[in-house]
């Protein structure tokens, strides 16, 4: 998890530095800053002696500290009064399922406060780890955890699931926290009892469906971001023509967009324009192997003289598409000097995580 972190005073600073090295210490990506008004009236030298280890002093507004870090951040704390990381936050919310988990801390580290995106985001367990990390009290508000009701997005979240329609969570989480049940459905095995308030149901009965395709209308849509994109061109392809057939191929399937989760090629493709602005276009990763690689990927592909004579490989997509292991969803399909396979990893789903 990428994490950013601000402090409002020197007191709070001193907290942030403890909290970044130990961020840090557990494997975590953290950066933080300090405003520059926690040292006014210093002089430089007084400033840098003052200033604790492994921050900086923020040399811009605090708007735009933030506004940058809701870019590229997966978690940010603020550690100061509640209110002004709320104003900070404000101007740049866009959804449950695009905003980065949010937590407050107060300066003498007592409370560690999930303040947005508690479950999608994970502003709970940031919170918690936060307080585990210095000895704070976790203040999480959420319903479905105050009251112990299995939450559905944060399990989600948890097992690397992505909610497709948010809008229904309301739906099944309200119906949990009356007290009823609720019909699941999941299209790969999970480990572990069925938490309390789910049971098991067929897809067309269910009101919440794992899957790759789109459930019924009212049904909550949890979907694996698991697609392994093979993909094969010309040399020169433009971005355009890889982009149409890739969406050609998944509107076919019935597959997400956002389920893909890497493109994946020959290491002869790993400087090809297209395929790079393609993979940054997704914010997916572009994956190349080598022929010998390729060639030890094990199963019935479709041959190719042409293609075997130029990479040494008889098959480039499928393979590709292939050689993390998984399914093979869609064998290659060509057009325009374009060969696009698809291919679904494998899932290694859990109950134990919902706790």
């Amino acid at each position: 998890m990428k994490t950013a972190g601000i402090a409002f005073t020197g007191r709070g600073a001193r907290l942030l530095s403890e909290l970044i090295r130990k961020l840090r210490a557990e494997g975590e990506e953290a950066e933080g800053a300090v405003l520059s008004s926690a040292f006014q009236n210093m002089s430089e030298k007084r400033r840098q002696e003052e200033l604790p280890e492994g921050l900086s002093v923020l040399t811009e507004s605090l708007g735009s500290w933030t506004k940058r870090q809701f870019q590229k951040a997966d978690g940010i704390f603020f550690i100061g009064a509640a209110g002004i990381a709320v104003r900070a936050c404000a101007p740049f919310l866009r959804g449950k399922t695009e905003d980065p988990a949010v937590v407050v801390i107060d300066e003498t580290g007592k409370f560690s406060i999930s303040l947005l995106s508690g479950h999608l985001g994970g502003a709970n367990d940031l919170a918690r780890e936060i307080a585990a990390l210095i000895g704070a009290v976790p203040v999480i508000t959420t319903a479905t955890d105050v009251n112990g009701v299995f939450a559905v997005d944060q399990w989600a979240r948890r097992q690397g699931l992505m909610v497709c329609n948010p809008e229904q969570i309301l739906s099944v989480s309200s119906r949990l926290l009356a007290g009823e049940t609720v019909g699941f459905f999941s299209a790969w095995p999970i480990a572990g009892e069925l938490p309390h308030g789910l049971y098991p149901v067929s897809r067309e009965d269910a009101q919440v469906v794992l899957d790759l395709h789109r459930p019924e209308e009212n049904a909550l849509w949890l979907c694996p971001k698991g697609v392994r994109v093979g993909m094969g061109c010309r040399r020169g392809t433009p971005a355009a023509a890889l982009r149409t057939l890739l969406e050609e191929v998944l509107t076919q399937e019935g597959i997400p967009e956002k389920a893909v989760y890497a493109l994946c090629t020959i290491d002869l493709k790993k400087d090809e324009p297209g395929l790079q602005e393609l993979a940054r276009e997704r914010n997916v990763p572009l994956l190349t192997y080598s022929a010998r690689e390729l060639a030890q990927v094990p199963g019935n592909f479709t041959p190719s003289p042409f293609v075997e004579q130029i990479t040494g490989v008889d098959n480039v997509c499928e393979r590709a598409a292939l050689a993390s292991g998984g399914t093979l969803l869609r064998k290659k399909t060509a057009k325009d000097g374009v060969t696009v396979a698809l291919a679904m990893v494998e899932l290694h789903l859990t109950w134990k995580e919902h706790l």
